[in-house]
């Protein structure tokens, strides 16, 4: 059993920059993955977003891929030397024609617009791509050991409920048969006036039916969460819809056996099958 909540983070060097991804995720009913990645890699996206499918199901994701160039490596000064001998070869032109004094010098120079620029430093998006994925995966792993410990906090919760649960179904079915309820007569069974007396004496409460098949079904559900909660893959949806089963199991011995003692029990099995749902929301 894995958790929807955990967080991972890796980075990779590569030449004059290093890399770093981020994943953060939270439960949601299905995958909602959001990738935030600097302009230069953003052809590497849709590979994030296949291997993130590849290892989750469940979750609201957020990964940020972040660039972080050396000190000084990210920009670079260009000099423009065709302005420069253009500005020259004119000022050369200007002196000769109008016989001017002066030398073309640095401080002349340094002066024309435009002379030097900087400019982003062009990445190699081969290498870039490899150091990515290389984070990724990562990060990727411990998301996963981050889910995995959340997961096992949450199962052993749980499993605390389905023991209560389990204690709850035999109390139930111990109740009933102190009190009263029996298999349903067959139709053509001959009835017994000094039982049923004895049996109003003993109990003022009118019940709608055997409720065996519920407990044995309630106790086949519980039993079977038993078992899911300890499976790695995704369970989260099993477990739900496991859970409607056990309420619809207490609901239907309720109707059947409007017993306070039983009443009360059915009432703290519900209790228990909240809180395990409660749980369910953060379960992959």
């Amino acid at each position: 059993m894995k958790s929807m909540t955990g967080y991972g983070e890796a980075s990779q060097n590569l030449k004059g920059a290093k890399v770093t991804v981020q994943i953060r995720s939270v439960n949601h009913r299905h995958l909602d993955l959001q990738v935030r990645a600097p302009r230069e890699l953003l052809s590497v996206e849709e590979e994030i977003r296949k291997l993130v499918r590849e290892k989750i199901s469940r979750g609201r994701i957020d990964l940020f891929v972040n660039r972080y160039a050396a000190k000084g490596q990210s920009r670079k000064l260009e000099m423009d030397e065709a302005l420069v001998g253009q500005y020259i070869a004119g000022v050369s032109q200007l002196k000769k024609k109008f016989k001017l004094a002066g030398d073309i010098g640095v401080s002349l120079l340094s002066t024309i617009p435009d002379l030097f620029q900087l400019r982003e430093v062009e990445i190699n998006v081969a290498d870039e791509r490899l150091a990515v994925l290389k984070a990724l995966g990562g990060a990727l792993k411990k998301l996963e050991q981050s889910r995995e410990r959340e997961g096992a906090h949450l199962r052993a919760d749980m499993e605390s409920q389905i023991d209560h649960l389990r204690k709850i179904a035999g109390q139930i079915e111990e109740r009933a048969a102190e009190n009263g309820v029996r298999p349903q007569k067959n139709a053509d069974a001959q009835s017994d006036p000094r039982a049923e007396r004895e049996s109003g004496e003993n109990s003022n409460v009118t019940f709608k039916g055997d409720i065996n098949e519920e407990i044995v079904r309630l106790k086949t559900h519980v039993a079977a969460l038993a078992r899911v909660v300890r499976e790695r893959e995704p369970v989260g949806k099993r477990i739900d819809f496991m859970l409607q089963e056990v309420n619809r199991e207490l609901n239907t011995i309720s109707s059947k056996v409007p017993y306070l003692p039983v009443t009360q029990l059915v009432l703290q099995g519900k209790e228990r099958v909240e809180k395990i749902r409660e749980q369910t929301q953060n379960v992959e």
